[in-house]
């Protein structure tokens, strides 16, 4: 039984599967994340839950890349990557070979499997009515849900009646050059949805080209559009945006190339340089580039010496060519600023105040001033008082009791 197992998801992993879609209308492919767990050991059980992130790699057999008509999203590594797109009719009866590569971010294991997309032909392509809406509220995998789809295929149905009405082509509005959406709010990308049919545009849907509504998309505003409240409810479509393309009017600018010949008009056989080749004298080269700007160097470097060191007249001249007078008053006003710059030096300045003599603070005593620059600011005196100058009075010595009542007496005589 294990080897029956073992030879079923081998079997699974290299089956190919294979799709007919057609020219004009669009291709949804659901790559399922139910479908590859399966195949990545340890093999879950039935009713086993395994949630591994899983990813998908797509190209066309033989090549880096897939066909340009067909596009590929996954939003998460815990979603199903989706493959989608308008098949062209150049790809018809072509058959194109998609692998898809599955990878387990868990455990690295890996599986493939192969598309075959077989295009067909359609019978009324392309539909000579076409209309492209932008939804505003959808990113691009949730419009490619087949129910979502449907909904909004039956609500254009509802608008335009057609007897016939597909949908062409789905394009994200990143892929247009927008902007990626804020993260806030719920906000989404937006999709282009091109869908066409047979019938031509309705009333509702040329709403958008009177001039009243044009002139309010001007000023990026909503136009008034009466079959909006049938799409309001699921889809908000921007009408400023919509585009009516009408295939039966379109008149074709395709021009034919006239094509030449071919082939270049001849020159004559390649003729390679011989291989005795001559050597190349470089003498002249060297005394163009190298001698004459240094023998220019040479002689301005001459000039400005000459000029430096020759042309100097020196003190003598100066002052011969000086008046007398001048002379005089410029040694006396120099023999005046030399006797002020030495009387200068000698010069007394006087104490600042803050190293005049202190009484001391228990005894009474006059302290002997103290330099600044000798003093230590941690013994400074609490009390200062000013120096004994010659125009001030002296103040009196700690005097004893006998002197003093001889002053007071004398004091008193006098009043």
């Amino acid at each position: 039984s294990d080897m029956l197992n073992v030879y079923t998801i081998l079997s699974k992993v290299h089956s190919d599967h294979t799709v007919y879609p057609s020219a004009g209308v669009l291709f949804v492919h659901v790559l399922e994340r139910e479908y590859f767990k399966g195949e990545f050991p340890p093999y879950p059980k039935p009713g086993e839950m395994n949630n591994d992130p899983i990813t998908f790699n797509t190209n066309l057999m033989g090549y880096p890349d897939r066909p340009g008509w067909l596009r590929y999203i996954q939003r998460t590594p815990y979603s199903d990557g989706v493959l989608y797109g308008s098949p062209t009719i150049d790809s018809v009866g072509r058959p194109s070979v998609i692998e898809i590569t599955a990878y387990n971010r868990r455990t690295f294991e890996t599986a493939r499997h192969n598309l075959i997309i077989n295009i067909m032909a359609a019978e009324d392509f392309p539909l000579p009515y076409q209309a492209e809406f932008f939804i505003k509220n959808m990113n691009v995998e949730e419009m490619l849900a087949s129910e979502v789809l449907g909904d909004f295929l039956g609500a254009v149905k509802n608008v335009w009646q057609p007897e016939k009405l597909n949908a062409i082509n789905i394009t994200s509005a990143l892929d247009r050059g927008g902007r990626v959406p804020l993260p806030i709010n719920n906000m989404k990308e937006g999709v282009y949805v091109m869908v066409g049919a047979d019938a031509t545009f309705s009333s509702c849907l040329r709403e958008v080209e009177n001039p009243q509504n044009q002139l309010r998309c001007s000023q990026e505003m909503e136009p008034v559009i009466t079959c909006d409240k049938k799409f309001r409810t699921q889809f908000q479509i921007d009408w400023c945006k919509i585009s009516l393309v009408d295939k039966t009017q379109h008149v074709s600018t395709y021009q034919e190339v006239v094509r030449g010949e071919g082939i270049l008009p001849d020159g004559g056989e390649y003729k390679p340089p011989s291989e005795s080749l001559k050597s190349r004298d470089y003498y002249s080269d060297f005394l163009i580039t190298l001698a004459v700007p240094s023998a220019i160097a040479l002689v301005l470097f001459l000039i400005l010496a000459y000029i430096m060191c020759c042309r100097r007249e020196g003190v003598e001249k100066r002052n011969m060519q000086t008046p007398d007078i001048q002379l005089v008053h410029h040694s006396a006003i120099q023999k005046s600023t030399k006797e002020l710059r030495e009387m200068s030096k000698n010069r007394e300045i006087a104490w600042p105040l803050s190293t005049l003599p202190v009484f001391h603070p228990v005894t009474g005593e006059i302290v002997p001033p103290v330099h600044p620059d000798s003093y230590d600011n941690t013994s400074m005196p609490l009390m200062q008082t000013q120096q004994n100058l010659p125009h001030q009075t002296q103040i009196p010595q700690q005097q004893t009791e006998g002197d003093f009542l001889n002053y007071f007496s004398k004091r008193q005589n006098m009043t």
